[in-house]
Order: structure tokens, then sequence, then C-alpha cells
């Protein structure tokens, strides 16, 4: 493949502000085969409406309801016919030679599943929030970013705030994990792919600026025991499926989480905890 045809995922919620950033940022790619498509999770304000006056040429697809991320990512992928996928957080810049240094890597490195990149703080350019992904514990689900290149190994991941995938990989995988509503997917389908025998890579020279917290337009406080209760459930379905011992792990998990809040003193956020419990136990992820 000389010159791969690529599919650019993004997914708003209320947000199209960031979203039309990021897509001025997609219209400047010096890639030729670059296709972009935005996946509105059934937002309440006039998203689409203002995306589509100021980015005619973008695909829009109009979900009925806000189902989580992963599904979101999968509808965007189905509407998508391309030999990469390439999902990116709608609140990043790309710098115009982005999906060239993507797909370069792709074609060097053809037993890489996923691909990440150099990933920077928007308010401050010159801190790295990422180097591709980071590390994620199967015990306690705790993870952290790498802040320099480091080698993978079988608990890496790259984070889906920009991974880049080869649609073999893609659907041999069967797409996103589906039974979260956000979060731990990226580590839920890196582990699946490594497991499947793809590998992971960074691409060099990349260096998106991701404004992070974008995606979700809640006021403060309610957004961040909306993060409660989404990591929570998240969490605790993500151990199920690749912990060693998944209720031990579990049990560390929630004890970490509802020791951090207990001391302190943060009583909304250990109640919503709870309630998170309860909604795991029921199968409930959709908050």
């Amino acid at each position: 493949m000389q010159s791969p045809t690529v599919a650019c995922i993004l997914v708003n919620w209320n947000n199209w502000r960031d979203t039309a950033d990021c897509l001025t940022s997609l219209a400047a790619q010096t890639y030729p085969n670059l296709h972009v498509i935005v996946v509105d999770n059934a937002s309440t304000n006039d998203s689409l409406a203002q995306l589509r006056a100021a980015h005619p040429w973008a695909t829009f697809i109009a979900n009925p309801e806000n189902a989580g991320f992963p599904r979101a990512c999968n509808t965007g992928a189905s509407h998508a016919d391309a030999d990469f996928l390439w999902f990116l957080n709608n609140d990043t810049i790309a710098p115009p030679d982005t999906t060239a240094q993507l797909v370069a890597t792709a074609l060097a490195n053809p037993s890489a599943g996923v691909i990440g990149a150099s990933l920077y703080y928007a308010h401050n350019p010159s801190r790295i929030q990422a180097w591709g992904g980071g590390q994620i514990n199967l015990w306690s689900a705790y993870n952290w970013h790498y802040l320099a290149p480091t080698p993978f190994g079988p608990c890496s991941y790259i984070t889906f705030a920009s991974a880049f995938i080869p649609r073999a990989c893609y659907d041999q995988l069967g797409g996103l994990f589906e039974g979260v509503f956000m979060y731990f997917e990226d580590a839920d389908f890196c582990l699946r792919a490594q497991q499947a025998g793809w590998q992971l890579a960074v691409a060099p020279n990349t260096a998106i600026l991701h404004k992070e917290g974008g995606s979700d337009a809640t006021e403060p406080r309610a957004r961040s025991l909306r993060l409660e209760r989404i990591v929570t459930i998240s969490g605790l379905t993500f151990l199920r499926r690749h912990a060693p011992i998944p209720v031990i792990a579990q049990a560390i998990f929630l004890l970490s989480r509802s020791a951090k809040r207990a001391l302190r003193r943060d009583w909304p956020a250990l109640r919503t905890l709870f309630q998170a419990v309860d909604d795991y136990h029921h199968n409930r992820i959709t908050p």
C-alpha cells in the first residue's frame, strides 16, 4: 500500500467548539487519503448544526442516544471504508504531518496493531502528557502514562486519545468492547490485540495537543461525580475481564478508591462509588 486510506473517527457530545478546532487541524493534514467521521452522541445542544456549518466536508453521524465512547467509535468504524482507523479525541489538535507520520509508522511496522502518538498538554505544549500510552496494573487497575520512549510489555496500552489501528486488527478483535460507557476501553483493546499476536508502536515526531476533559461538557463538580461512577463501573468490568483473580483485584480496586475518598472526607464521591458498585452488579453502564 503506497497511500492507504485512513478514516479518522471523532466522538462529540455537547462540545462542538473543541470538535470544530480539531476538524480545522484535520482539514490541514498533508496526507491526501484521509476521511473524517464525526459521531455525535445525542448532544442536547446545537452541536451538529454548528459542526456541519463550519465543516461541511466531514461526514456526520447522529446517534439517537449517548451510549458511550466505545459504541460511538464502533458506529463510526462501521461507516468507514478504509485501510486504517484513527480514533482521535475531539479535544485534540493534530499538526499537519500527523496522519502522514502515523501511516509511515504503520507501513514500516506491519505487525503493529495499535499505533499511538506523542501527546502534549494544550495549555502547556512543552509538557508531554503521554508517549503513546502507558501501563496498567492488572491487580488494581491503576494505570500511568509513559513520559518518554519505553519498551512495551504485556500490560502496556496505547491511549485512545489517539489510536491508529489497521482495519485487519480491528476486525479480528471485533472492535472496541462496548460493555463500558467510557474509560479502560483502550487498555482492554490493546491487551486483546497483544494476546492475538499484534504489537504496539508509537509514531515518532508526532506532537498532538490534548486539552483533556473536553469530551465532557458537564459542570465541573457534576462531572467529577459522573466520572467517579463511570470509572468505578469500567474499572470493575476491566478487572473482571483481565485480572489474574478478578474478585481479589476488584476488592483491591474498591478498597483503594474508597479509602482515598474517605481520607479526603469526600462523602458525595464515596456515596457515588457505592452507587456505582450497585450499578455494576445490575449491569447498568450508562450514567
